[in-house]
């Protein structure tokens, strides 16, 4: 296990690369690439919906990782941006499905290519070696962090009551 100085790097290091994830900036340079704003959310529901071709909200929540509202209130967005569309299920219409539209296929086809071409530019210099690494490393961290549960920190002459 790491010392603490080790992990202290870590976390600085994955909190550089979440403020980047959710920079404004960046977020403006990749729809202006792809001629289309869709945020890290509505990608994640687009990815997913592509994937599955079509299914339900529910299981939509749950693949994307996101509470049914969240998940609920990003296929509104796409919806009124004209890249998902809503049907009722076929065998019981209280089920609500959601599938891509032509434009949603083909905006999620742009935001792919943009992304892949982005990473592989940002990758150009870097072994195949310390590519699947840095893959192996992110899928184990992420596995992890879902997988870890946050452990509160005892604070000193207080109880949680007179917080």
């Amino acid at each position: 296990m790491p010392g603490e100085e080790g992990i202290a790097d870590v976390e600085h290091a994955l909190e550089r690369l979440f403020r980047l994830t959710v920079s404004r900036g960046i977020h403006n340079r990749q729809s202006a690439a792809v001629g289309a704003s869709v945020t890290r959310a509505g990608y994640a529901v687009l990815r997913v919906v592509e994937e599955a071709g079509e299914l339900s909200l529910g299981e939509l929540a749950r693949s994307c990782s996101m509470d049914p509202a969240a998940a609920g209130r990003q296929v509104r967005a796409l919806e009124e941006d004209g890249l998902l569309e809503r049907a009722a299920h076929d065998e019981d219409a209280r089920v609500v499905m959601v599938r891509l539209t032509t434009r949603g296929r083909d905006v999620y086809r742009r935001v792919v290519e943009v992304r892949r071409t982005h990473m592989a530019e940002v990758l150009a210099s870097w072994s195949r070696k310390d590519c699947t690494a840095l893959a192996t490393l992110v899928d184990r961290l992420v596995d992890d962090l879902k997988a870890v549960p946050f452990r509160p920190v005892p604070t000193k002459g207080r109880s949680h009551a007179d917080a």
